[in-house]
């Protein structure tokens, strides 16, 4: 497989020289700095490949061009938008980058309640409490009914550490559930509740519609232009804020790529979003999306009984690493292929502990998720 490294941009603490020590040769970026909605020009394309190959790097892979919330919502000017996603395309596809990632997770991003829990050795990862997210949601969204969202067990345990909090403790819970995207324009609770309005009327069959509405448009530009399209996993991988997500199993992409039949039409394998639901099996999802897996996120997270996760060591957790990769290098050598993929996410550990890094992407722990990647990867090779 071939080894990647997210890379934020100029602002990344994480370095591209950094990232040449750790033996990744390609970079999974993108233009944070152009507004959601907006057309990638060759002119910023080529500016920030350009950044990239002078440190000894290739742009691989661009993650993500954002879809708007117009088009998952298909209203306003939705179709506006979509033209604009096929120019970006386009001009994506003749700079010489030929993997899209994106989502359609209405709304927020990935969602996390903590971004410093600690681990046994210390070091500090990634958490989602179900009990935080209803105290955000109930008390400080002020979401109408959003009790009925929760199991009465969140809902008391939510109230009682809403009443245990001050108001610096809520300020930055919400700051940590409305995160984003590093280098994004941050929400407000103002915008969180205005774009929760525009899916007043739209369930999962609808989302699932729009999507697949989408994807009718974009892949033949895709197909004619030699580019892999690669939907990321809802992550968590569960409704949230009264809100569908539709990208969570096999049956979702199953649905996803039999009503788009388009070459392009592909999906990005994230074990970190996929491994929170236990009730996926990962090996088996990838038997069944075979040459459809265009690019990987491998990294681990473990659960307890009420679905309240930590983001884990990467071959420790939910998902049985080894029979994952196994499986991966199998599509492989079935196509004599070489999919990209990159140690997702990892924990503050070391030398980076008590520096400021992008949640999830400090080098050290990263460094460490992509030596055991690599090593795991050898070995299978070696042994098949």
């Amino acid at each position: 497989m071939k080894q990647t490294w997210r890379w934020f941009g100029p602002n990344d603490p994480v370095s591209l020289q950094y990232i040449k020590q750790t033996g990744a040769t390609g970079i999974v970026s993108a233009l944070h700095h152009v507004p959601h909605g907006e057309v990638w020009t060759i002119e910023e394309i080529n500016k920030r490949k350009s950044e990239i190959e002078a440190a000894g790097l290739t742009w691989d892979v661009v993650e993500s061009i954002t879809v708007h919330e117009s088009i998952k919502t298909r209203t306003g000017d939705y179709q506006l938008y979509i033209n604009k996603y096929k120019e970006s395309i386009r001009n994506v596809a003749q700079c010489g980058i030929k993997i899209i990632t994106y989502n359609f997770m209405p709304v927020n991003d990935w969602t996390r309640t903590q971004l410093d829990y600690k681990m046994e050795d210390g070091s500090e990862g990634l958490y989602f409490n179900w009990a935080d997210l209803a105290l955000f949601d109930r008390y400080v969204l002020k979401r109408e009914q959003a009790e009925k969202s929760y199991p009465e067990a969140v809902v008391v345990r939510a109230k009682e550490r809403f009443l245990e909090s001050t108001e610096k403790q809520l300020e930055e819970l919400a700051a940590i559930i409305m995160f984003g995207i590093p280098g994004e324009q941050k929400a407000s609770i103002p915008d969180m509740r205005l774009a929760l309005k525009a899916y007043d009327k739209i369930d999962r069959a609808t989302l699932r519609s729009n999507l697949s509405y989408f994807l009718n448009e974009i892949c033949p530009v895709a197909d004619a232009f030699g580019v892999r399209l690669a939907i990321h996993p809802d992550d968590p991988p569960f409704d949230i804020f009264g809100l569908p997500r539709i990208v969570n199993s096999i049956e979702d992409f199953e649905y996803i790529l039999a009503n788009a039949p388009f070459e392009s039409n592909g999906i990005c394998f994230c074990t970190g979003s996929l491994g929170t639901s236990l009730t996926n099996d990962l090996p088996e999802m990838v038997k069944k999306l075979d040459a459809k897996i265009h690019f990987i996120h491998l990294r681990n997270v473990r659960s307890d009984a009420e679905g309240n996760f930590y983001e884990a060591d990467h071959l420790d957790g939910n998902t049985d690493m080894f029979e994952v990769v196994k499986e991966l290098l199998t599509i492989q050598k079935k196509y004599k292929i070489s999919i990209p993929f990159r140690p997702d996410h990892g924990h503050q550990m070391l030398d980076d502990l008590g520096k400021t890094n992008n949640p999830g992407y400090s080098a050290i722990g990263r460094l460490r998720g992509l030596a055991e990647l690599r090593g795991l990867e050898e070995g299978i090779i070696r042994s098949l």
